[in-house]
Order: structure tokens, then sequence, then C-alpha cells
């Protein structure tokens, strides 16, 4: 008996390793499949939650800030250990965010280990901003016009997308 089997192109697979401070592979790499059609709503999604997580600490910070300071039970003020106990809550959502981005455990990849601190998400937002965006927008073109030329010969119309409205 012989087993028969299906396999996917993987060609639309866009890898980018994790590295440590020395350079060196750490064996992680972080993966973006360019053909997801779901990717553009979860990105969306995940930027929407970042703006609000945002807005969510600037009014937590400024209520904090508004009410009388008193002594703390230990070092801290009460008003700075509400900050600090805010701004833990708020990285930990923007890491959950993040990875929506990043995809499953893509901040603890890049922090390599490292426990979230406090430049974290401004370095991985950086890395998102300047690095993976740019290239994804490039693959995501790429894929469309590849789409684009598989199908124009069948649809005769230059848009696929235009070609799936009209034969839904």
């Amino acid at each position: 008996m012989t087993d028969n089997f299906i396999q996917l192109d993987k060609d639309d697979i866009l890898r980018f390793k994790i590295v440590d401070a020395n350079g060196k592979e750490t064996g992680e790499c972080l993966e973006f499949d360019l053909e997801n059609i779901d990717y553009p709503l979860v990105y969306q999604d995940a930027m929407e939650k970042i703006k609000k997580n945002r807005i969510e600490i600037k009014n937590k910070i400024n209520m904090i800030e508004q009410r009388k300071d008193i002594k703390g039970k230990k070092i801290l003020s009460k008003n700075k250990e509400d900050e600090v106990k805010a701004l833990q809550e708020y990285f930990k959502k923007e890491a959950e965010a993040y990875d929506m981005i990043l995809g499953k455990d893509g901040v603890k990849k890049l922090l390599n280990g490292r426990a979230l601190g406090w430049t974290s998400l401004r370095l991985i937002d950086k890395y998102i901003d300047e690095q993976i965006i740019p290239i994804l927008e490039k693959g995501a073109n790429n894929i469309l016009d590849k789409i684009d030329e598989m199908y124009n010969a069948e649809t005769q119309d230059s848009s696929v997308l235009k070609w799936y409205t009209l034969n839904i």
C-alpha cells in the first residue's frame, strides 16, 4: 500500500532569523505566510489594540497624577507604585498585541529569554515599522502580482480581486 501526499508551495513564507546581542543565531525565527488571507485583518486588529492600549495608559497615568500622593507601604509612594503597576499591565497588553503581528511567542523570541524591559516595546515597535512591515508590504504586493498573473489568463481581467467579487 502506498500513501499519497500533497504538498503546497512554501515559496511565500517569509522568515526572519533571530540573533542574540552578539549576532549569534538563537535557532528561533519569525515566520509570515504572505498568502495568509487573514493576516491583513489580524494586523489591523493588532494596531487597533495598540492604539487603544496607548490611550488607556495615558488616561490611567493622568488619573494617578491628579490624585494627591501619599507615602507608600514600602519605598515607592502610592502614586508611583500605581504608575508602575499600570505600566506593567500596559506592557503585557502591548506584548499580546505585538504577538498578533509577530506570531505566537514573537515577543518572547525577540527578547531571547530576557524579561520585558522598559525599552523593549519601543525597540520592537521600531523593528516592526522599519524592518518587518516594509518587507511584508513588498511581499504582499508580489503575491498580488502573482495572483493576478495566475488568474489573468482565465479572467481576461487585470484584477483578481475584481474577478473574485464578480464570480461569488
